[in-house]
């Protein structure tokens, strides 16, 4: 029998090795995940203040800077620790619950951004209905339902790439311990974990996908039919805004995960990994609270 030694801890290689690059990367991130806690943080902190901001827009917003503050202090972190002269050895256990909680918070996330859309659906197409649809509990049940989807998913990631044995080499080429990345390291025979991990991995991007796409095709066909100009401009600059958000986050996730491991470059797959990792939860109170007018009074109202 062939003799293996299998791996107990792992080194992640980071963004780059390059001295000169370190330094100036580690304080672009510090300042983004200065950014990112103070504007989820904050918006979490206003919604539960502020009594006018008790709705399920808002509601949603709140859950969604919750997971996008967990989000990226799962990851964000680790990335700037591994720009500093160290040591960026990782071990099994952590590698484990790092990807466990990366898969869960960006699971979460997928899903409230398909619920975020069908509430806007019901908000701009049925708002005569908006009150009884959109009830207390339909969105607790849709809340909940974002976690458990979440948190089951995150398990069978997680489960499924574990389940391989890593002999290859303890060398990670990226800056966290991502699926596709550790499937490359993996001696077992991968491709029925690959298959599968690409089967649930489309089912849950493409679900989600689905009901945004579907939810923001009748939104534009309501702003067609809207006779008031200024409603246009304004209904399309908000769907602008969160076009590219949602065009961000599902096209990386796309890119990294629906394509088998001999299909990819790591050097490429971490830098579309920073965006949905580090930038998009620093964008995301930007995108779609701070620039709503509700969302700036509370902020007067509590902190001038």
């Amino acid at each position: 029998m062939e003799n293996r030694t299998e791996v107990t801890e792992f080194i992640l290689l980071g963004l780059t090795s390059d001295p000169g690059l370190q330094l100036p990367l580690f304080l672009t991130f510090l300042l983004i995940y200065t950014i990112t806690l103070v504007g989820n943080l904050g918006m979490v902190l206003l919604i539960v203040l502020d009594s006018h901001l008790h709705t399920p827009m808002y509601f949603f917003l709140g859950n969604l800077s919750l997971v996008d503050f967990c989000y990226s202090s799962v990851v964000t972190p680790k990335v700037m620790a591994g720009l500093l002269p160290g040591d960026n050895v990782i071990s099994y256990s952590a590698c484990v619950a790092q990807l466990f909680f990366f898969g869960a918070f960006g699971t979460v996330e997928n899903y409230l951004l398909s619920s975020m859309a069908y509430d806007r659906y019901v908000a701009v197409c049925k708002p005569l209905h908006y009150t009884t649809t959109m009830t207390t509990s339909v969105c607790a049940y849709l809340i909940i339902g974002c976690y458990v989807c979440g948190f089951l998913n995150a398990s069978i990631y997680t489960g499924n790439t574990f389940s391989l044995t890593f002999c290859i080499s303890p060398l990670i080429h990226h800056f966290i311990c991502d699926v596709p990345a550790l499937m490359v390291l993996s001696c077992s025979n991968r491709h029925v974990s690959e298959l599968f991990i690409i089967y649930v991995a489309s089912f849950n991007i493409f679900f989600a996908l689905l009901v945004v796409f579907i939810s923001y095709i009748f939104i534009f066909i309501t702003i067609l039919k809207m006779r008031s100009a200024a409603g246009h401009r304004k209904a399309i600059s908000t769907c602008a805004s969160h076009f590219t958000a949602v065009s961000i986050f599902y096209g990386t996730l796309i890119f990294v995960y629906l394509q088998p491991s001999s299909s990819h470059s790591m050097d490429t797959d971490k830098i579309a990994s920073v965006f949905y990792t580090i930038v998009i939860p620093m964008l995301n109170p930007l995108v779609y609270s701070l620039r709503n007018t509700e969302v700036m009074r509370a902020f007067q109202k509590f902190f001038w």
